[in-house]
Parts: structure tokens; C-alpha cells; sequence
């Protein structure tokens, strides 16, 4: 017995002497707490991270002596020898500079942004506590050579180098691995299905192409973002912001956005995290009443279009009206001579008369992590969902109401590989389409061959009492509205429910979708097994399954389903050329391949040469290509001004509609009431939009031609970047400029398909586009025409006064495209050629407290989208917060002011002006 008592107190000795704390507290060199450092046992992934004081403690199961590591973002890494247990350190961080920040996205391993081969723009977890805007996605609007484009308070799109839209298919979003775009629409709906502030440990922005390491759709950026683990962030965090926007078409509207995150680390093996966050608001509200092009300057034209008002869309021209009711008896012989031959649209609604403007996003995401050996090996899943209300502007105006997405992660990773899979799927909820419901609301009223022939009855009855032209379109559009639904009403109102509950476009304008797509990647970095060079290997695979019901892609018949797949490798290598003086040479390659085209190789080759600590030169030369998204392929959309038809080959002929014929096609030329026609005539028997334009003024039939829009195909682009990062004195300067050359550039082209005859015939299909019997198509196709974009961007950082922060950068971007050569062929560059932006402020301005004023300035462009086409004027904006800390509850209070000059501006033609958002936020954290 007591030899047994003394084996066990031996080894309550041993437990005891290895066991080892450390604690202390981390601050910067002016005394501020750090919270959120990560201090590590160097050697193992034992560690811990400063809570909102600063403070740390850390117990591990070793002996001393032992050395920890302590690194926070922005600051140099130190590394501290621990000699006895219990041992107190306490750490002064010396602040590095932007150069020293660590990024992935470059070339998927962790470096230096200093080394990084191609440019790389961070917003880590200083810029994101700091930000002058409303929340951390609206701050990306502040980073250099960023375009972000503002769809609505929710949606924002943002876009690198050019070629811009909200339907941003050229643009990745990634969250924690995970591709963040819609399935139904290809891209994400900004971060209404995101990430919330307090989990977001930082992002990194890539632009320019990245097909060889991220595949089909890295062609023109990538925006990384990635949250925090609860094994090195534990804790309550949370925030609310409270305030109002202001606009002077919407007036002062409430705004809150509120977050919160809750992680706990169960042991060393084991640890979980939940996000829950909600913002609601009222949204910009639209009221841009301009007619379109050829529609009439104002709404007293007899063919008015506004941007902002629907269910004017539907037009005719009314001699046809004339001569058909002359034909059928119901209008005195002759009458029709008295009628001119103009087309004329019925009335619209406004677009706040189809919308409540409400701006909403509920989020929640969750997460289990697992460390079977207590080391970097580690088990995940992961599971988001989002859902809320905005406003999405395409071909037309689109209330997205009650959307829904979620995705759901499994992942195998330590530090040398990961492999995960993951599942994206959305649902459309009670979206509809503003357009076709004003359009529907009317005709639920009055169907359109009624109120038309009342309209030409009209006229020609005050043409006969003595009229002038003016007062009888006048008086012949108040005969034809005599009890239209007006907003408000009873009628308004069950016709509005019954249209946006109705899928059927003829008649309503809800969306229906449930589509998703499955993918799967891995990587594999074997730099750790040889010190030779640096290879990685890795590959993806996807499978789409489209579910839209036929309301956006031609899936009457079940869902569509297609996949892609891709591998890649690069290798890195290092050589010291002198002690002064490093070269770093990068090279990847990326094979895809989609089951509908021909595989593609995507190279890029890089080189970066380090002269000492403070200068790094970068020179690259990379491919890319982006396959043809799932609307590109297979979109079979009725969109008022046109039916929109994908490009793949088994899709053309899944769309068909019946169309009416016109009186003079049939007692003329002896076709039938009605033909019917396949979405194959836009790709087979077209005409150019632009020469129907031109015929329509000549009368000659030489002006017409073939439009014939080739099927589509992937789009390939070559980019060369060079650029330089340094230290200059107490000035970091990050500059680079760089051309890219795209083939086959994948847009849309509007053709006009005859109802009757073969396009060239010169004589019948002639026939069909004179007497207004075709069908207006944008297919998806490729340009033949040279499609270039070249530009540069220069940032500077600095401080002065002592520790004031000062910032800058400018952003040069350019498109060459010789438009008037290929009139039909849209690229949607829509992006300004110069850009400015400015950033002031101080962390610690006194005890506590802080500020950070950001300006920008935009040049004007001009925006060239579906919907509408037109200028957009310069603007500047000026963004500005005020913060004060409370350490000893640790709560931070903000209050802030984007657009603080309350200048209204816009960034696209048709979407509401933008004006000011005034919160004060209240931000515990308590990790």
C-alpha cells in the first residue's frame, strides 16, 4: 500500500509540474489594450487570445523553458522566451505597417502582402473596428481600386477593373471557402446572405483574373472573407446600431442593425460558435420619371417609357388599331385615315406604388469544429442561412421579397490541405417583377386590345369635332383610363396581390425558384515535406441543378442539371540573390472543363523581386476564361422588352410562344392570326436591332442585317500586371498597372426575329419587320471585336502629427472597345476613368476616443445596362465616425454619418438616389 500511495504521489508531481501558466496583458506602444492577439506555444497549436483589456492567461502541459509567440494584425510578431511557471509577460506590440499584414488569397498559402505576386487589398480587424461607413461590407467601398455599385440599401455589387454590373457573373465572393452567388442568379446579392461584423476576422479583395488557382468564375476579382475561429475567439460579442436614412425622395426612415456572436472552446478538441444578425431599413426610393430613348422626354409624351414607372412597357401603334376596327366594321369607313401612324403607350404605375421599399436581412450562421489530437488537424461544419428583402435591378426591376439561401459545409484541414464539400440552394420566396406588375394590374383592369380601340374610338371621335392633334391624344387617353385601378384602392390592390402570386408572366409576376448547386474542392500544399520548392496541387468539381419552374430558365419540363470540374498545381520558389536582394518566381496552371465546351488550360507566371526590407518589385502574366453562366445557357425570360434566350445549343427551341399577327400580315401577305415561335429564331433567323432602327428610317430594305447571333462560348481573357510595394521614408506606397486582353467576350445582343420569311430574303421577312410582325430577342453570345481594358492605381498610407493616420489612393481604369463598329454589342464597362479616395483619423486622438473621416470621388461614366442606358454624373462623398471606448465594460460607442454632406448621388441609370444613413452603434465585445 504505501508503495502504491508513493507511485501515485510521484505522479500527481509529475501532473503537476507540468502543468505551466502564463499570463500578462498586450498592448501598443502608446498603452492601448490589444484585444483579439492570438499568443501561441511555439511548436504546437496550444494558445489563447487577449480579451477586450488585453489580458491573457494560458495554461499548457509543459515544462518550462518554452517560447511563445504573440502576433496581432498590423504589428511585427514577437516571439518571448518563457523560463518559470506562473510567469507574468506583459507585451508591447511595435506597429509595422501594411506591408507587414499577412494574406492567403495571392497564392493560397499564408506570405507577407509585401510578397505577394499580384495585388492584394486587405481590410482587417483595425479597418473594420475603424470604418467611417455603416458596416464593414459598405467599407470596401474605401479600398483602392474598388467599385462598389449601389443597387439598393442591402445590395451592393462589388466589381474590380471594369466591366460592372449588378449581375456581377465576372466577380467571386467567397466566405470561408464557400462560393457565395445565388444559384438562380449567378452571383452574390451582396452580403444579404453574408457574414456579421463581430464574426468577420478580415477580408482580402484579388482583382483582376485568378482562374488559375480559383477557377472559371475568378476572372475579374475575387473578394475573400473569413470569420474567426471559436478556438481563438471565445466569448459574447455583440452590437446594435440605431439611426435614420434620409432622402429627399423618401424622407427620414428608420435604420437598426443588430448582431450578435456567441463562441465557446468546450476543451483543446472541441468548440462551437453561433451568429445571429438583423438589419431592417427602408430603402432608396426610385423615382427617376425620364422617358427612355425614343419614348418621349417627359410623361405629357403619347409614348412615354419612364425608368421608374410600369405597365407603360405595352405600346402599339394605332393606325394598325385604326385599320383593324376599320376592317372589322366597328369604326366608320375611312376613319383610319384620320389616325397617324405613332405608337402610343398605355398609362403606369409609379414604382412606389408596386413596392413598400422594405429593406430587410436576417441572417444566422453556426458551427462545429473538432481537433481530435489537440493539434492544427481539424473537422468542421458549418451551416448559414439568410433570408430578407431588397431590390434587384437586371432586365427590369425586381422586388425580392422573403429570398432565402443557405449552404451547408463539411471540412477536413490543417495547415497543409483541405478538403471540403458544400451545398448551395435559394429559393425565391415572394419575389416578383415590378414591371410586369404594372403591366398585369392594367390589363387586369382592361385588357390591351380594349383600352387601345377605346383610345383610337376616342381620338377619332375628337378629330372629328374639331380637335387638335394634342388634345385628341389628350382627351383619347382619359376615355381609355376612365376607371383605371388607381393606387389605394380596393381593385389596386386584389389586382396587385393576384399578379405578384401568379407565375405566369401573361398574366402575373411572381418568380418561383429552387435551385442549388453541390461543390467540392481540396488543396494540397506540400512545401512542409522538402525545402526545394514549394508545390500545390488541388482541384474542383461542381454540379448545378436549375429548379426555376420555366420562370426564369427553360425548365417547364423538370430541373436542368450540368456540371464542371478543374485541377491545378503551382509551384513557388525562392532564391537569395545577395543579402540585399531575393527573387520569388510563382507558377500555377488550372485545367476546367464543362460538360458543354472543350477543356481550357489557365497559366499565370509571376516574379517578385525583394531589394532589402522595403522595396519588392511584381511582374505577372496570367490567362483566365469564364465558362457561360446558367442564364448565359439556359435563361428563356420574357422580359417586356424583350425575351432573353441562352445560348446553349438544347435551349433554343425549349422556349415557344404564339404571337399575333398583324391585320396587313394577314389580308396582305395571307399568313395566320397567330404564329408560333421558337427562341432558336433569335440565333437563326434574325435581324440586328440597330439595322431594324436604320430601316425604320431609310424604307430601304438594304439597310437591314442578319443578326444571327452565334451560340455562346467561354470568354478568355490575358492579363499582364507589374507593380511595386515599398517603404519610402515614413510613406508605404502600393502601385501597379496592368492590360487585359478578352476574346470572345461573352454579352448580350438584341435581334429581331420576322414572325414570317427568311431574314435576306429581301421581300417576305422585309414584309414582317415594316408591318411590326417580329419578335425583339437578347441572346447571349460572343463579340468578334477586340474587347481591351487597361488601367493603374496608386495608394499611399502614412502617418503624421505623431499617430494620425492618413491615407490615399488614385485609380485610373479604361476600356478600349470601338463601339461604333459593333453598335449591337453591349459590354457594360460602366466604370469611371479616374477615382479618388481619401482616409483621416487617429485610434487614440485622447483616452478612449477616436475618429475617422473617409472621402471619395467619382468621375462621371457612362452606365450601359438592359434596363437603361445613360450618364452618370461625378459625385464625392464624404463618410465620418466619432468612437469612444469603455475598457471596463468593454463597450465601445460609435456614432457616424455616411454621405455626411447629404449630396444624393447615383451609380446606376433606374435605381434610387442614394442619400445619408446617421446611426450611433453600441459594440460590446467580450472575448
Amino acid at each position: 500500500m504505501k508503495t502504491i500511495l508513493k507511485l501515485f504521489a510521484m505522479l500527481f508531481c509529475v501532473a503537476s509540474f507540468s502543468q505551466t501558466t502564463i499570463k500578462g496583458k498586450i498592448t501598443d506602444n502608446t498603452g492601448l489594450p490589444l484585444p483579439g492577439a492570438n499568443i501561441v506555444v511555439v511548436g504546437t497549436s496550444s494558445g489563447t487570445v487577449s480579451d477586450f483589456d488585453g489580458n491573457y492567461a494560458l495554461t499548457v502541459d509543459q515544462n518550462p523553458p518554452l517560447s511563445i509567440r504573440v502576433s496581432y494584425t498590423g504589428f511585427e510578431d514577437q516571439t518571448i522566451e518563457i523560463t518559470s511557471n506562473d510567469q507574468t509577460v506583459d507585451v508591447t506590440m511595435i506597429e509595422g505597417n501594411a506591408l507587414d499584414e499577412v494574406v492567403i488569397s495571392a497564392s493560397r498559402t499564408p506570405e507577407r502582402i509585401f510578397e505577394s505576386p499580384v495585388t492584394v487589398e486587405r481590410f482587417g480587424l483595425k479597418e473594420i473596428k475603424n470604418t467611417a461607413s455603416a458596416g464593414f461590407y459598405d467599407g470596401l467601398e474605401n479600398l483602392k481600386g474598388v467599385d462598389v455599385n449601389t443597387n439598393s440599401l442591402t445590395f451592393k455589387s462589388v466589381n474590380t477593373r471594369g466591366f460592372a454590373s449588378f449581375a456581377n457573373t465576372r466577380f467571386m465572393q467567397l466566405v470561408d471557402g464557400m462560393d457565395n452567388s445565388a444559384p438562380a442568379l449567378n452571383f452574390p446579392i451582396g452580403n444579404l446572405v453574408g457574414m456579421n461584423e463581430t464574426d468577420v476576422f478580415s477580408v482580402e479583395l484579388l482583382p483582376g483574373a485568378a482562374s488559375a488557382l480559383y477557377g472559371a468564375n475568378a476572372f475579374n476579382g475575387i473578394l475573400f472573407m473569413r470569420s474567426k475561429s471559436p478556438f481563438d475567439f471565445q466569448g459574447i460579442s455583440g452590437y446594435h446600431k440605431q439611426g435614420i436614412t434620409s432622402q429627399e425622395a423618401g424622407g427620414d426612415n428608420t435604420y437598426r442593425d443588430s448582431g450578435i456572436r456567441l463562441a465557446y472552446k468546450f476543451s483543446e478538441k472541441f468548440a462551437a460558435k453561433v451568429n445571429f444578425g438583423w438589419l431592417k431599413g427602408t430603402d432608396w426610393t426610385a423615382n427617376n420619371y425620364d422617358g427612355k430613348p425614343g419614348t418621349g422626354d417627359d410623361r405629357s409624351s403619347i409614348n412615354y417609357d419612364g425608368y421608374n414607372i410600369y405597365g407603360d412597357e405595352v405600346s402599339t401603334n394605332i393606325n394598325d388599331v385604326a385599320l383593324l376596327l376599320e376592317g372589322l366594321g366597328l369604326a366608320p369607313s375611312g376613319s383610319s385615315t384620320l389616325v397617324p401612324s405613332v405608337d402610343v403607350s398605355r398609362t403606369g404605375y409609379e414604382e412606389r406604388d408596386l413596392t413598400n421599399y422594405n429593406a430587410e436581412s436576417i441572417k444566422a450562421d453556426w458551427g462545429l469544429y473538432f481537433r481530435p489530437w489537440e493539434n492544427d488537424f481539424e473537422i468542421q461544419y458549418v451551416g448559414k442561412y439568410g433570408t430578407g428583402n431588397t431590390i434587384y435591378q437586371g432586365t427590369n426591376r425586381y422586388n425580392i421579397a422573403g429570398f432565402s439561401q443557405q449552404q451547408h459545409k463539411i471540412e477536413v484541414r490543417n495547415d497543409n490541405f483541405f478538403v471540403r464539400g458544400y451545398v448551395v440552394s435559394d429559393k425565391a420566396g415572394d419575389s416578383y417583377d415590378m414591371v410586369f406588375t404594372g403591366i398585369n394590374i392594367n390589363r387586369a383592369w382592361k385588357d390591351d386590345q380594349t383600352w387601345f380601340g377605346e383610345y383610337v374610338a376616342a381620338y377619332i371621335g375628337q378629330t372629328l369635332g374639331g380637335a387638335t392633334n394634342d388634345q385628341a391624344h389628350a382627351a383619347a387617353r382619359q376615355a381609355a383610363d376612365t376607371g383605371r385601378f388607381e393606387p389605394g384602392s380596393d381593385e389596386f390592390q386584389s389586382a396587385f396581390n393576384q399578379s405578384i402570386n401568379d407565375p405566369d408572366l401573361t398574366t402575373g409576376s411572381k418568380f418561383q425558384d429552387n435551385s442549388n448547386y453541390k461543390h467540392a474542392d481540396a488543396n494540397y500544399n506540400f512545401s512542409h515535406l522538402w525545402d526545394v520548392i514549394d508545390i500545390q496541387v488541388g482541384g474542383s468539381y461542381r454540379k448545378y441543378s436549375l429548379n426555376s419552374s420555366g420562370t426564369i430558365y427553360t425548365d417547364f419540363d423538370g430541373p436542368i442539371d450540368y456540371s464542371e470540374y478543374g485541377i491545378y498545381t503551382q509551384l513557388q520558389k525562392e532564391f537569395d540573390l545577395n543579402e540585399e536582394m531575393k527573387l520569388k518566381l510563382t507558377g500555377s496552371a488550372r485545367y476546367d472543363k464543362s460538360e458543354f465546351f472543350d477543356g481550357f488550360v489557365s497559366p499565370r507566371i509571376s516574379a517578385g523581386l525583394t531589394v532589402n526590407r522595403d522595396h519588392n518589385i511584381r511582374a505577372s502574366i496570367q490567362t483566365g476564361f469564364r465558362n457561360p453562366t446558367t442564364q448565359d445557357l439556359f435563361i428563356g425570360l420574357n422580359a417586356g422588352r424583350a425575351i432573353l434566350i441562352g445560348g446553349a445549343p438544347d435551349n433554343l427551341d425549349r422556349y415557344e410562344r404564339d404571337y399575333s399577327v398583324s391585320a396587313a400580315g394577314q389580308t396582305v401577305f395571307g399568313q395566320p392570326a397567330t404564329i408560333s415561335q421558337t427562341g432558336g429564331a433569335a440565333y437563326n433567323n434574325s435581324y440586328l436591332a440597330s439595322s431594324v432602327m436604320d430601316f425604320s428610317q431609310s424604307g430601304n430594305p438594304a439597310d437591314l442585317r442578319i443578326g444571327n447571333s452565334d451560340l455562346v462560348t467561354p470568354e478568355k481573357i490575358t492579363s499582364f500586371e507589374v507593380g511595386y510595394r515599398g517603404k519610402l521614408n515614413t510613406v508605404t506606397v502600393d502601385m501597379s498597372v496592368y492590360y487585359n486582353q478578352y476574346t470572345d467576350f461573352i454579352s448580350g445582343e438584341t435581334v429581331l426575329a420576322p414572325l414570317y420569311g427568311t431574314v435576306g430574303d429581301g421581300s417576305l421577312s422585309v414584309a414582317a419587320i415594316a408591318n411590326g410582325d417580329f419578335t425583339t430577342y437578347q441572346t447571349y453570345t460572343n463579340s468578334d471585336a477586340d474587347v481591351n481594358s487597361y488601367g493603374g492605381s496608386i495608394g499611399l498610407s502614412t502617418k503624421i502629427f505623431g499617430n494620425f493616420d492618413l491615407g490615399g489612393s488614385y485609380t485610373f481604369t479604361k476600356q478600349d472597345f470601338d463601339q461604333a463598329s459593333f453598335p449591337d454589342f453591349r459590354t457594360s464597362f460602366n466604370t469611371p476613368q479616374h477615382r479618388t479616395k481619401m482616409n483621416f483619423g487617429n485610434t487614440e486622438l485622447f483616452k478612449n476616443f477616436g475618429f475617422n473621416v473617409a472621402w471619395r470621388w467619382s468621375d462621371n461614366y457612362f452606365w450601359q445596362a438592359t434596363f437603361g442606358d445613360g450618364d452618370i454624373p461625378a459625385y464625392h462623398v464624404v463618410d465620418a465616425q466619432l468612437s469612444y471606448a469603455i475598457p471596463s465594460l468593454k463597450t465601445t460607442l460609435k456614432a457616424g454619418a455616411t454621405n455626411l454632406l447629404g449630396d444624393e448621388y447615383f451609380t446606376a441609370i433606374g435605381t434610387g438616389n442614394i442619400g445619408s444613413i446617421y446611426y450611433l452603434s453600441w459594440t460590446i465585445d467580450n472575448l
